[in-house]
């Protein structure tokens, strides 16, 4: 990439500030509060779903957040009474807004804005208080590691829930004169727009990787290895064919469920029984909680406690366009978490018939079958999709002899993992790319590196092209 011939400033001084570092001598020291006007919904103005209207002013929250947009087309909206509320958050075009809740720190500039728009709780809107910055360079300068930094550095627990308006006003940078802001906002927008092609180009492998492994699955666990067996209609619409000597059953009558327990938040701690989520399924495994029990309060239900190898699956999940969040998440206990307990949102997969192996069940609800069953049956409630635990083991499964399950099992055990193998590359290189653009912004927004005589490749081809028509 170009960068990488860039120039340092020719002088720097030492900000005395851990996050700030060096910073170029014709750069000035400041902070939020001195150069912005930062403003949030009152917390108890906060709207639900019930006052949502289908008309009328937009109402922006952080799950509006396209990229670096707004989602108009799909923004709630409220009465014109809750919009005249509160005028300190009636957007504008061009304002900068933040997340201060859950995900904290999610960006968003106000762009295409066509008519009026508020806030909803968990947003700050940001805007100059004087004409010393752009909102463009603001955008970049939150998201770099400087500012990432200082949040960190500002928590004070082991986890932060909101990015509080005390805090964000006193974040001090670095602050370049105007014609430099505008240059490393440009310099950015090209920059990471050739990155986040990159990245788009490897999740695109990664899901065409992960379609052709979930059609390995479903392929084995529906049709089976020989190519030339017999086969009849299974009655089932997901399922369709299937060769003629296997069986067709309800799930449940190969596995029982037993559901997880809703233990109290003000039971939480940071040792102890580690206590899985719905959250904690994904990627066909199982990860480590950072919620823990106290084991007198788990002893009691013993009957939860998850063994080695057992199959669990989530009950809850958010959008089902999102493979790796939507409900229906598998996974197998491993051995570091034998002994953890589930929450209520979670079932486990118990009581199997000697017809059927644990690891052929666990390829069987990875399938597309048993996809399209999930999709069908579970149901929307608020922003997540749910299905009860009757519901999950009332689909109809193929089950062939145990000796074919064998076959099948030995299958996929050599065909998966070339396939996890190819999707961990393309992770990497998104993990090495991400990576690489958090540190271009940042040296980009501190300093580090001299972008005043960058020129857009593509300023340079419309020149020259504009040259070779008129001379």
């Amino acid at each position: 990439m170009s960068t990488l011939a860039l120039n340092t400033y020719p002088s720097y001084k030492n900000s005395g500030i851990q996050w700030i570092g060096r910073y170029p001598t014709s750069w000035t020291l400041t902070r939020v509060k001195f150069e912005s006007y930062v403003k949030a919904r009152v917390g108890w103005h906060g709207l639900k779903s019930d006052d949502f209207t289908d008309g009328g002013p937009y109402l922006v929250t952080g799950t509006d957040f396209f990229g670096s947009r707004i989602d108009w087309a799909n923004c709630h909206h409220c009465d014109d009474w809750r919009y005249d509320q509160d005028p300190y958050i009636q957007l504008r075009e061009g304002d900068l807004l933040i997340t201060k809740d859950g995900t904290i720190g999610k960006l968003a500039l106000v762009e295409g804005l066509n008519g009026k728009a508020t806030l909803n709780s968990g947003v700050f809107v940001v805007r100059p208080l004087r004409n010393r910055y752009t909102n463009r360079f603001y955008f970049w300068l939150l998201q770099s590691s400087a500012f990432n930094e200082f949040v960190n550095y500002r928590k004070t627990g082991s986890t932060i829930v909101h990015l509080y308006q005390e805090t964000f006003v006193n974040f001090s940078y670095a602050l370049p004169p105007l014609p430099e802001q505008t240059q490393i906002a440009k310099f950015l927008d090209y920059e990471t727009a050739k990155i986040d092609a990159l990245i788009a180009k490897q999740q695109q492998i990664i899901a065409l990787l992960q379609e052709k492994r979930q059609a390995v699955i479903s392929h084995a666990v529906t049709k089976g290895l020989n190519p030339a067996a017999p086969l009849r209609d299974s009655g089932v619409a997901w399922l369709g064919a299937v060769p003629a000597h296997w069986e067709v059953g309800r799930l449940k009558y190969f596995a029982s469920t037993t559901n997880g327990f809703g233990f109290s938040s003000s039971d939480f701690q940071d040792e102890g029984i580690p206590f899985i989520r719905a959250g904690n399924i994904k990627k066909w495994s199982v990860t480590p909680p950072n919620i823990f029990l106290p084991e007198k309060i788990v002893a009691r239900y013993d009957r939860l406690f998850l063994k080695e190898g057992e199959v669990i699956i989530s009950m809850v999940g958010s959008d089902p366009k999102v493979k790796e969040s939507a409900v229906g998440q598998v996974g197998i206990v491993p051995s570091t978490l034998s002994g953890s307990v589930p929450n209520q949102n979670v079932v486990i997969m118990r009581e199997y018939s000697s017809r059927m192996k644990k690891r052929f069940l666990f390829h069987t609800l990875c399938s597309s079958a048993y996809r399209n069953h999930l999709d069908v049956f579970s149901h929307k409630l608020a922003n997540q999709s749910i299905i009860s635990s009757s519901l999950i083991v009332a689909a109809s499964v193929c089950v062939p002899s145990l000796a074919e399950q064998d076959a099948i099992l030995k299958h996929l055990e050599k065909q998966l993992p070339q396939f996890d193998k190819l999707v961990f590359k393309a992770e990497e290189a998104i993990d090495l790319l991400q990576e690489r653009r958090t540190a271009l912004i940042s040296a980009a927004v501190t300093g580090k590196i001299d972008v005043r005589g960058w020129q857009s490749p593509l300023a340079s081809h419309v020149r020259r092209t504009a040259h070779t028509m008129y001379c």
